[in-house]
């Protein structure tokens, strides 16, 4: 049996067991069900037998002491007998790696984003994700659960509707199979309204792309618990309240940006829509040390994006990509 086809029931039965005993119970049958239209999309995609392919020949071994807390370490190059350029091929076959960086029995898997900066920054300001449950919105290839894992998170559940983004989270969670993190192919609209089961929410790179802001924004107030905690890592522009970019077109070649609104008119939507201690933790403007091109995403990167005579802006002529960092509480 193909690698891929095993782990999907396998993983299955995992979430299965663990929503049995949870208190996320009530929602299993629709969490499961999530699950399997989702790997349904993933099966049809027509890049799916060479990304499986990839998966199938990489090693079979136990792994027993992998790093989540400073990075995501699985195994090093003496763990088993495949050659590192034998790894390091298979892996290449899911290209294009946009979240982590990983390191996998010795490769190191350079991804265009640095999610470890961006995680270094978020996580000295949130409440202890220990023994707490966690949800992950738009989590990509699921980099951010293994260092949730890494900050002892009972439950870390990520959604993101992108194929290729569940199989590279595949790659990590073979090696570590017991592990209560889970990655689930959908993406907030699906998911059950008003749970009020999570006690942290993540939304990271997310908001920015939806087309009603304010409802993604309520969505996740469903989602969490009473005195539960938002995570809202998003696009932000310099100005006072009234202050909104709304792009003509693209904003640095992005076809999906709709809103990018000042930190004091972000802080008003969640506080009109009944979010309390609302705050913003952390200003960054995005460097192309933290998005670049690299020989595992080879396509166009952040250096593409920005006007190559004034890199405080973009192509099209809007300040360059400011991400701000924002927490507030149910």
């Amino acid at each position: 049996m193909a690698f891929t086809s095993k782990y999907k029931q396998q993983e299955y039965k995992r979430l299965q067991d663990l929503l049995s005993a949870e208190a996320l119970a009530d929602y299993k049958n629709e969490l499961l069900q999530l699950y399997e239209q989702g790997w349904e999309k993933i099966i049809g995609h027509g890049d799916y037998s060479k990304w499986s392919s990839g998966l199938d020949v990489l090693p079979e071994v136990d792994v027993a002491y992998p790093n989540l807390r400073d990075v995501v370490s699985i195994g090093d190059a003496s763990s088993c007998a495949i050659l590192n350029e034998d790894i390091e091929a298979s892996l290449k076959k899911l290209h294009p790696w946009r979240k982590g960086p990983f390191d996998l029995f010795g490769v190191h898997i350079d991804t265009e984003w640095r999610s470890d900066l961006k995680w270094n920054r978020v996580v000295p300001h949130i409440a202890s994700l220990k023994d707490k449950r966690v949800l992950d919105i738009g989590c990509g290839s699921g980099y951010h659960l293994w260092r949730m894992m890494g900050e002892e998170a009972e439950l870390a559940l990520g959604i993101d509707p992108t194929p290729l983004f569940s199989l590279h989270f595949a790659v990590i969670k073979r090696y570590l199979p017991q592990t209560h993190a889970f990655l689930i192919p959908t993406g907030i609209d699906e998911m059950p309204s008003d749970m009020a089961m999570f006690d942290t929410v993540f939304s990271m790179g997310v908001l920015y792309h939806r087309r009603e802001p304010l409802e993604h924004l309520l969505k996740i107030k469903g989602l969490l618990k009473e005195g539960g905690e938002l995570v809202l890592e998003t696009l932000v522009i310099d100005g006072d309240e009234n202050t909104c970019l709304i792009p003509k077109g693209r904003y640095a070649k992005m076809r999906n940006v709709w809103f990018i609104p000042s930190v004091a008119m972000l802080t008003i939507w969640l506080k009109r829509l009944g979010f309390k201690d609302v705050r913003c933790v952390d200003l960054n403007i995005t460097s192309v040390e933290e998005q670049r091109s690299t020989d595992w995403m080879t396509f166009e990167s952040l250096n593409d994006f920005l006007d190559p005579y004034d890199k405080r802006k973009t192509i099209e002529g809007y300040p360059a990509p400011q991400r701000a960092v924002m927490l507030a509480t149910r």
